[in-house]
């Protein structure tokens, strides 16, 4: 990670908040720009810590009964979601509703970059579903998370890598917390806890559990009743993700998406093999050295093209995920393979089902979201 940085600032002012290594949850990428970070960053040069033994995780919670009747929204006030891994939020949706990754931009205007833009990443690829049910090298496919009450016990981090950028401890994240990625290897290995009771988020990266403490690269505290996100973060910080967003509030996640179309009201994250160096608006840091003006920023938003037919035969999981698209699009948020989608883990996934559907979409059937305030280095 570089320390010293020169910014140029678009046509909007921009808020530095946050930026480490994102991540997905199964496939391997190896075409990815990687200078400085976890995986969003590129690689850190020291090895994993040899942990002491893992904590048994905690069991997931059998999945609860679908609501008699239809759950209100509520932005950026989780104090009905459920406790647990995987737990649902209840309808509850992180940060205001005019936070950027709540806002409907289906009628705003495409980027005149669009298509150079699109064709980076790949025009005939189609959307790949980084998540689902079963394991994958051992571990649940995707990206898992765990809500807490304001009651949990507080644990210290210790951290290994970028300490003097990330919100010091202790965090209400149990060592048996569930973590991203096979047991006992590297990678990002992300750690997500949710306080329901106080609205906040506690996100670490590279975290391996030891006795009485997590030790991580680094870690953010996002408040997710505010649109001020992280009020404790200087410019050109670092979090765990490699465009500075938070990761949870872009989870595709089962509760949501199986109540169909309409069921997910928020931006989704995706990830892109390579990136250039600069960002927009609210992602807050880049992960890549190019320089390249027809690849795509950190941040970067698309959506699916209003005159996009979502077949009738779709299950609900792939209409919940489409509409969503062309309603909140999907941000840029780290370096991985093309048009991977990020979620949660839920054995209730329709893996071939859901990987066919989200596959027959491709990226000619997306369009790049007018960007304003993008920050590059001169």
């Amino acid at each position: 990670m570089q320390r010293q940085r020169r910014w140029a600032i678009g046509a909007v002012p921009v808020m530095l908040l946050t930026a480490c290594g994102g991540g997905g949850g199964g496939t391997p990428n190896t075409d990815v720009e990687n200078p400085g970070g976890l995986k969003g960053q590129g690689g850190n040069t020291t090895p994993p810590p040899a942990p002491a033994p893992t904590p048994t995780p905690a069991p997931t919670p059998a999945p609860a009964p679908a609501p008699a009747t239809p759950v209100t929204t509520k932005h950026g006030d989780l104090s009905g979601a459920s406790l647990g891994v995987g737990a649902s939020l209840n309808g509850a949706i992180p940060f205001p509703a005019d936070n950027p990754w709540n806002t409907d931009i289906s009628g705003v205007l495409a980027d005149d970059n669009s298509t150079n833009l699109i064709n980076s990443i790949g025009a005939d690829k189609g959307l790949y579903r980084d998540f689902g049910s079963g394991t994958w090298d051992g571990a649940p496919i995707g990206i898992p998370y765990m809500v807490v009450s304001g009651a949990q016990a507080r644990v210290n981090i210790e951290y290994k890598a970028y300490g003097d950028e990330s919100d010091p401890g202790p965090f209400p994240m149990p060592l048996n917390a569930p973590i991203e990625g096979a047991p006992n290897t590297g990678g990002d290995r992300h750690v997500l806890v949710i306080d329901k009771d106080n609205d906040r988020l506690y996100e670490i990266g590279r975290a391996f559990p030891q006795s009485d403490r997590w030790w991580a690269d680094c870690g953010a505290v996002f408040h997710l009743d505010s649109n001020n996100v992280r009020p404790t973060a200087q410019p050109g910080w670092t979090s765990a993700d490699a465009a500075g967003l938070p990761i949870f509030p872009g989870l595709v996640r089962y509760d949501e998406a199986s109540k169909g179309a309409g069921g997910i009201r928020h931006a989704l994250r995706f990830t892109a093999a390579r990136t250039r160096r600069a960002f927009v608006p609210p992602a807050t840091h880049y992960a890549s050295s190019n320089t390249d003006a027809n690849l795509p920023p950190m941040g970067m938003r698309v959506r699916l093209k209003a005159g996009f037919v979502i077949p009738s035969t779709f299950s609900n999981e792939a209409k919940a995920i489409l509409t969503a698209l062309k309603t909140y699009g999907m941000f840029l948020a780290d370096n991985g393979s093309d048009w991977f989608i990020s979620g949660a883990p839920d054995e209730r996934w329709d893996n071939d089902r859901l990987r066919s559907e989200l596959a027959s979409v491709k990226g000619r059937d997306l369009e790049v979201v007018k960007m304003t305030g993008m920050v590059t280095l001169v």
